[in-house]
């Protein structure tokens, strides 16, 4: 056996294996919140080669030969991993649809039946080929212990082998080739931010990995052909390739999720001056106290709930305060907006944020409520859905901001 220091091979493998289980395992929790078929396939994308990283770390591998008496099995089992990263690969790029040209709302639901009898001839090959690269693999004799590494270099001389570990490489590079240029495609369909940000790295990670490929079947072939001195295409290059693309490819998928969280709690604290307003003016539109700022601050999970709650809860508050807002708040603060020089959506905001306060200023002062004919109205209240939190978070931002301090002050001289 090839004797190669295992520290730094147990650090990377783990490190990378431990990481994208982290992910895979954000992806499960969220197939079991929401089933569909596209999460429970992102899942099996990331946690195949996942496995496949943390059993080739040489603390796990030799474990795995250990307990069950027999040699090279584990790397079977990182092989296989990676073939079966290579199909669900090749099924998440054609399911994914870019949003402007999804049929319905589902995220990852937007593959047509022309694309589900493409992805079924793939498969086909794969469900074909995985058996023979297992036949291959138990009778080629390649049972005396060897490492990940080194196992293709070694045992490529006989002929068995040779062709699983062909057959493995081609799998694995016309999936990469394939979600490579499917990704590329739409990204080039996306509009500036994370979402594109992570197709391409997806598809980055993709060509990367290809690197892996071609490094082994230089290696292969030469071993096959016993020409030696190129081991270190296959035990050192190779592997940097894969490791490389796998990091690109995680990045890919955790980074628009990651993106998303922090989008999603960054609202959610924005919003909490406004909801801190609107609870002072009447507690029983909220569903429990305040929470404290130590919890606001740990509030990591749920955060989608959380925040759509928050804007509700703002909404029904912005409801009950209404017939406290006096015309001429809404009049100062349209002028104060004007002057400024805003745009619709700051203006939007910048009034509801005056008028919110000004009405909490009527309402604990014992100003009796307008009539509803004589109530003011207030923008962003027929807002659509999507463009509701955003205009909330502009609201809140704007609360004690020093334009709505002059807008109040012109209403007060004007009353």
């Amino acid at each position: 056996m090839s004797e190669i220091p295992d520290t730094p091979y147990n650090i990377v493998y783990l490190g990378i294996g431990t990481a994208s289980w982290i992910v895979a395992g954000l992806k499960i929790r969220a197939w079991r919140r929401d089933p569909s078929h596209g999460l429970l396939v992102v899942a099996l994308t990331i946690a195949a080669p996942a496995t496949s990283f943390v059993v080739a770390a040489p603390v796990l591998y030799r474990l795995i030969d250990r307990l069950a008496n027999r040699g090279n099995l584990s790397t079977l089992l990182v092989y296989l991993g990676i073939t079966g990263f290579s199909a669900a690969a090749v099924v998440l790029a054609r399911m994914w649809t870019p949003p402007k040209e999804r049929s319905n709302s589902q995220v990852w639901e937007a593959a047509t039946e022309a694309t589900w009898r493409e992805l079924r001839r793939r498969l086909a090959v794969f469900a074909v080929l995985v058996p023979v690269m297992i036949a291959l693999f138990f009778t080629g004799g390649a049972d005396s212990p060897e490492t990940p590494l080194t196992f293709d270099t070694t045992f490529a001389t006989i002929p068995q082998i040779a062709v699983f570990l062909v057959l493995y490489q081609a799998l694995f590079g016309f999936a990469l080739i394939d979600i490579s240029r499917v990704c590329f495609g739409h990204a080039s369909r996306l509009p500036h931010g994370w979402l594109r940000r992570g197709i391409r790295l997806i598809a980055l990670g993709g060509i990367v990995a290809c690197g892996y490929v071609v490094c082994k079947l230089v290696a292969i072939g030469t071993a096959f052909a016993r020409v030696t001195g190129t081991e270190w295409l296959s035990t050192a290059l190779g592997p940097a390739f894969a490791a490389l693309g796998a990091m690109l490819i995680t990045a890919g998928f955790a980074g628009p999720a990651v993106a998303a969280w922090t989008r999603r709690r960054r609202d959610y604290q924005a919003l909490r001056p406004l909801w801190d307003l609107v609870y002072r003016a009447d507690q029983r539109l909220a569903l429990e106290a305040p929470p404290s700022a130590w919890t606001e601050r740990l509030a990591f999970r749920d955060l989608e709930w959380r925040t759509a709650r928050r804007g509700l809860e703002i909404r029904d508050g912005q409801l009950t305060l209404r017939p406290w807002v006096d015309p001429t708040v809404v009049t100062a603060a349209t002028r104060v907006a004007g002057r400024a020089g805003l745009d619709d959506g700051d203006r939007a905001a910048l009034i509801v944020a005056a008028a919110l306060r000004f009405a909490v200023e009527a309402l604990n002062t014992g100003t009796p409520p307008r009539p509803r004919e004589d109530q003011a109205p207030l923008p962003g209240l027929d807002a659509e859905p999507a463009e509701e939190r955003a205009h909330l978070v502009r609201a809140a931002h704007y609360l004690y901001a020093p334009l709505t301090g002059e807008a109040l002050a012109a209403a007060t001289a004007t009353g």
